[in-house]
């Protein structure tokens, strides 16, 4: 009741230009925007030619607006605010947002990178896992793929 149902998720990419896809259906391209429902998880496909492609996923959170205006609703609205905005999502916000993506070239040739330049890949794709950028199998596969050309 104290905010909308849906959240306005942000895509980019370096470079900008890929095609988004997400699981919903919805498509664009990079730089995009979707409006979407607070409540629902989704998959967003980028792919661009000459790029390796990546699959981001989006998940609702309670934010800290949420968390307020939850409180907010107890005060003002009682229980039938606390249950709107539980069931209707509005508590929530999709996470990661914005999403940035620098995308990686495919004929990147690492054999002859120094080995600070594979670190520092390491790092960024360590970094990309974390937030929620590559699944497990996705950083898995891209480290070994890194690891094997040194």
């Amino acid at each position: 009741m104290t905010r909308g149902t849906n959240d306005t998720l942000v895509i980019e990419t370096d470079p900008p230009g890929a095609d988004v896809k997400l699981s919903n259906g919805m498509v664009g391209k990079t730089p995009a925007t979707f409006k979407l429902p607070r409540k629902d998880s989704l998959v967003v496909d980028l792919h661009k030619v000459g790029y390796e492609a990546v699959k981001v996923n989006v998940r609702p959170q309670i934010s800290g607006a949420g968390g307020a205006g939850m409180a907010g609703n107890v005060l003002l609205g009682g229980i039938i605010g606390v249950a709107v905005d539980a069931g209707t999502g509005a508590m929530n916000d999709l996470k990661p947002n914005p999403i940035h993506v620098r995308l990686s070239r495919l004929d990147d040739d690492l054999g002859e990178a120094s080995v600070d330049g594979v670190e520092q890949r390491m790092a960024t794709l360590k970094t990309m896992r974390q937030s929620g950028l590559l699944t497990e199998a996705e950083y898995r596969r891209k480290r070994t793929a890194l690891l094997s050309r040194l």
